[in-house]
């Protein structure tokens, strides 16, 4: 898909050295018309050499801070590299490269900022059980009382973002627990901005395990409520209302993407 808008696939990855190249080339196949960037966080294998060696920029962080850590460099990097749409992708394979022209779709219709690949909504037959589905499934109620709009997956780490939300999330993004799921969408609804969410199959990992234990997820959902609170209660810096929505910077960078998909609309 090429409609003339810059993208970039962000992929924050911890020793991934294993499934990472299996991955870029998957998406360097099915999408040669977007960029990649590896954020390495502070891996200690040869996660930032593989990725290299597979085409792909790399961003290094010293040491490890966590998905939010890396998103955040991640969107330094495509605001100052004047990209108009990031996506994160996860680096260990579950995220299913052929669904990101749906997230673009979505984006591309102007009433969206924010676009989750969800789980849950109808595609694909990826299932939770026990408490941990019980923590996602109050999760997801609440926050789709927040964005105003039905949600299923919240903590779905594939997801995209245009041109204005890369400049919000440039200057802030949290970066503690559950921060690049949960607080970042809290943050960028309570500033205005739209989110949405389209349907996606996700797959099992190429490395790692996931958690099955109900302790574990019972913490989870401990842990996410407290995310949740601060969330809400947290004040937002109050330079972020000259890049939101209603600022002369918002409506900028909303008219300059409708320009170039008119211009592509045109030569096709």
């Amino acid at each position: 898909m090429n409609d003339g808008r810059r993208v970039l696939i962000i992929l924050p990855a911890w020793n991934e050295e294993d499934g990472l190249p299996s991955v870029l080339r998957e998406i360097q196949a099915q999408l040669p018309h977007v960029d990649t960037l590896v954020v390495d966080d502070g891996s200690t294998d040869n996660t930032a050499a593989v990725a290299r060696a597979a085409g792909s920029a790399v961003a290094q962080l010293p040491f490890n801070l966590g998905v939010g850590g890396a998103m955040r460099l991640g969107y330094r990097y495509a605001q100052q590299h004047g990209y108009d749409v990031a996506i994160q992708v996860d680096a260990d394979g579950q995220h299913d490269p052929a669904y990101v022209p749906a997230l673009l779709e979505r984006l591309a219709t102007g009433d969206a900022d924010l676009v989750i690949g969800a789980r849950f909504a109808g595609d694909g037959d990826y299932q939770v059980r026990g408490p941990r589905k019980w923590a996602m499934s109050l999760l997801s109620v609440v926050l789709s009382r927040i964005t105003r709009t039905k949600l299923t997956d919240t903590t779905s780490g594939f997801r995209a973002c245009n041109r204005p939300l890369i400049e919000f999330f440039a200057r802030w993004y949290p970066v503690e627990y559950l921060g690049d799921t949960i607080e970042s969408m809290v943050g960028a609804a309570r500033s205005g901005f739209t989110v949405r969410q389209v349907p996606v199959a996700m797959r099992a990992r190429t490395t790692g395990r996931p958690s099955a234990s109900p302790l574990k997820a019972m913490v989870y959902l401990t842990r996410a409520g407290l995310v949740l609170l601060l969330a809400m209660i947290r004040r937002m810096p109050k330079e972020l209302k000259a890049f939101a929505p209603g600022s002369p910077s918002y409506d900028a960078s909303r008219r300059r993407t409708a320009e170039q998909l008119g211009r592509e609309l045109t030569k096709a």
